[in-house]
Order: structure tokens, then sequence, then C-alpha cells
């Protein structure tokens, strides 16, 4: 068959690669100038390796991405540190990744430590999320864990994470995030950038066409039930078509789907990515990698910090790699239409740099060798109450046409490994479906 896959993110790539080993023709139409979507990196000229936009690690559980790792013949190329992750305690950076980092954490006492762990080992250990759908993470978190535990952790990571949809996000999400976590992350010699290359190569080796900077700008029916796949204003067609893009944005390209698909698709929502990455002449923090930063409102305006997350990269992977630079993510989760998207690169490194003082004295302005700006519209979905009665099938409802995107992992949270594997069951899907 031919076969069009629109949008060459890892979830296109890895189903192309698996549609062409099936010995299907695969072209792709990718709207960026680069594939890997949202893993995608960049490099200074100082660095030896890449650095993704937007900050990426694996987990030991990621099975499907680890196997497709190991078939790409890169296995070597994957290790494993163990970074610290902290929370912000009473202005204090506080570890908080481990039994003992709980047992000691200041904001417990003993009967907290006991409660927080009898209850996120029930999580850990068990398989409810069928049931944990029906519940807000909201009302579920502060009835189990009580409400000093609710509000000192888990009550500023959701709002920092869904902001104005705090309170709609279901447990079901919360379960899998503690499920999954492993305290050894998983990263590539060479950034994700070096994955998304041998992946991007493999792909072509097996006779894949990819055109970039090419956004699809229709898609549609035509004779004999074959996709029309208009782009640069020229038609191709196709015996399928694997749409990869954001659902509303798929909602956009194909008109021609039912009503009741489209407004399903509408109904998805998800919050958008705004990520600063500054090169430092210095460290900025001593050991931690990954800290959450508390939020009590998801006005950032009212908040004491203006973003979620203060991700320390090279605490993590050694600065030798980045020509000496300590690199730091300023990382938080908006609302598709948050002025954060208008704002300029200048207004948002000034508001997001003001409160790294905060985290090392010293630090000042003349540390920032070199900044960069990241921003997307689609990065975290929003899974609602009974979320899995939401989720559009990979088959749409218009025959050949095929939906797969990070609202459709779940009860699983996005991440490459998901995008891995959803791409490979919608390959399956694509090459099984009415009996083929």
């Amino acid at each position: 068959m031919k076969i069009a896959v629109v949008g060459a993110g890892i979830a296109g790539l890895t189903a192309a690669y698996d549609l062409l080993e099936a010995g299907h023709q695969v072209t792709l139409y990718e709207a960026n100038e680069y594939t890997g979507g949202l893993a995608a990196g960049f490099r200074d000229k100082n660095w030896d390796w890449s650095l993704e936009h937007y900050y990426h690690h694996l987990f030991r559980s990621d099975k499907a991405i680890i196997g497709l790792v190991q078939e790409l013949g890169m296995a070597e190329k994957l290790f494993w540190p163990r970074p610290v992750s902290s929370v912000v305690y009473q202005d204090q950076v506080v570890p908080f990744d481990s039994p003992k980092a709980w047992i000691t954490f200041p904001g417990f006492n003993s009967i907290d430590v006991a409660r927080f762990g009898l209850v996120s080992a029930y999580l850990r250990f068990s398989n409810p999320w069928r049931s944990l759908e029906k519940r807000s993470a909201d009302q579920w978190l502060r009835r189990w864990y009580g409400d000093k535990i609710y509000d000192t952790v888990w009550r500023p990571l959701l709002i920092g994470k869904f902001g104005p949809y705090y309170r709609e996000a279901n447990m079901a999400w919360m379960w899998a995030r503690l499920k999954v976590r492993s305290p050894r992350l998983g990263y590539f010699e060479g950034g994700f950038q070096a994955f998304v290359d041998r992946l991007t190569k493999a792909v072509e080796k097996r006779g894949g066409r990819i055109f970039l900077n090419c956004p699809v700008q229709s898609i549609s029916t035509a004779d004999n039930w074959q996709i029309l796949v208009n782009f640069r204003d020229e038609d191709a067609l196709f015996d399928r078509c694997l749409v990869t893009v954001s659902p509303g944005l798929f909602a956009r390209l194909a008109p021609e789907l039912p009503a009741n698909y489209l407004g399903n698709l509408s109904e998805l929502k998800s919050m958008g990515a705004v990520v600063l990455v500054l090169a430092l002449k210095h460290q900025l923090m001593k050991n931690t990698y990954w800290l959450n930063l508390p939020a009590t409102t998801a006005d950032k305006a009212k908040s004491q910090y203006p973003f979620l997350a203060l991700v320390e990269h090279t605490n993590y992977i050694d600065t030798n790699h980045y020509g000496g630079d300590h690199i730091v993510y300023c990382g938080d989760y908006v609302i598709p239409d948050h002025e954060y998207f208008s704002a300029s690169k200048a207004d948002i490194e000034g508001q997001f740099s003001a409160i790294l003082s905060k985290f090392n004295p010293q630090f000042g302005p003349e540390w920032v060798r070199k900044s960069w700006l990241f921003k997307t519209r689609y990065a975290q979905p929003v899974p609602e109450l009974n979320h899995s009665t939401r989720i559009p099938p990979i088959a749409t409802p218009v025959p050949n046409l095929f939906f797969a995107s990070m609202s459709q992992v779940y009860p699983w949270d996005r991440g490459t490994n998901y995008a891995v594997e959803i791409g490979q069951r919608a390959a399956q899907k694509i090459v099984h479906i009415n009996g083929e």
C-alpha cells in the first residue's frame, strides 16, 4: 500500500519504520525543518552533544522505546545516571526522590511518613486505574494522603501541571506517573537527537520518503476510498493515511470527519509548554537535577514562581559535553492561549531568571552566556474524569484514515516511550484492519 504519515515526530517515525518493514511504501510530511517532534534537539557551536528543546529522560520501565533502541543497534548509547530530584519546602531545596528522602523530609512527622509510604506503595504496586479515573486526583489525593501531605506535595504539582484544570485531572493519570517512575533516568550519548537521527536514517534506509518544511494543508477522501493529501498546493493519493498531530490540528485538516468525532476531538483539553534554556557560566544548584517549584495559584502573575520546573541538566549529564556550560531549563505548562505565547524572549527571560537568585544568591544576569526559548501549544493532555471513554480510536470513522497522538496513550502520560508505543499500535492497525 501507499501510506502517508502526517508528522515526523517519534510516533510518526516509528509507525513508518514498522510499515516499511511490512513492505509498504511510506511518505512522511513534516511541517518543521527537522524530524523528532518534541524530542528533537539543537547544538550550540561549543557543544559536542545536542540538547533537547524540551527536557527529556527515560525510565527503566520504558520497554517500547528501549526495545526499539536495541533493534536500531544503539543500546550501548543509552546510559542510566542517578540524579537527584527535589522540592522547595519553606524556601529550601530538599531532596524528595527516595524512601530515605521521604523519611527525613522536614515537612513530615512519623505519621506522615507512614501514610505517605503506604498510600504510595498501594499506587505503585496495584493496578486500579479504571476505578481511579472516576475520581479527580484533587479529591483522591486529599482523601487518602490527608490535607497536610496533599497541600505540601500534590496540590502544587497538580496546579503547576494543569493550571486552571488541576481539579479536573483524574486520579488514573497520577497513578500512571507513580507506577512507571525509576530512580535511574535514561539518556543517550549525543542526546535524544542521536536517537532521532538513527530512527530517521532507518526509515530512509527502508525506503521511506520524508518531506521537511512541508505542512499538510488538508486531508480528504477520493474515489475508491483513497485519501487525498494536499501539501504545497499539490495533491497526492494514498491507500491509507496516519495523522500524528494534535487533535485540534487534525480536526482542521480533516473536516470530512463525522461531526461526533470532530466534537470529540474539540473536547480534548491540553496544556502548552514554554521552556527557557540557559547556558550558564557557573553551576546554579549544588546537586539537584530536577526541582519542582510550588504553585499556589494557576495565575502566574500571582504565583511566587513564574514557572513549574527548574531543571539543571548538567547536574544529570556532564558539562564536558556542552563546552563547560551549565545547562538550566526553566519550564512551564500553560493554557494554549496564555500570554507567554505572545511574550517576547527578552520578557520571558527577564521574568524567569529573576527568581534564580533564590536558589543561588550569587546568580546574576552576567552568568548567562546564551539563551534559547521554545514554545509549543500542544504538550500535555488533560485527562478528565472517565477519560478512557473520550479517547478517539486510532481508526477514524473515515475509511483508511488513522489518528495517533499523545492524547491517546492514556492512562499513561505523554513521553517518548508512549510515542513509540502508539506508533507501533497504529502501524499494526493500519496493516491488519479489514483482515489485511
